[in-house]
């Protein structure tokens, strides 16, 4: 699943953008547009971090359980 930042995410937001200004929508709109589509849908949105280390210091993480 792609998520923001990658190389298909981007080609995905880049391809919804181009369609947007195509139909008469402004740059800033259609940026605007394609970012929150893409983050609307479930397989395209962060699913946060992959690692123990991205989950912040220990001493700060919620506890679990």
């Amino acid at each position: 699943m792609p998520e923001p930042g990658s190389k298909k995410y981007d080609t995905r937001r880049a391809r919804l953008r181009k369609d947007a200004e195509g139909s008469g929508i402004s740059d800033q709109d259609a940026n605007r547009a394609a970012n929150e589509e893409l983050q609307e849908d479930q397989e395209w949105r962060s699913r946060g971090p992959k690692t123990e280390r991205g989950r912040g210091p220990k001493g700060e993480r919620p506890s679990s359980g």
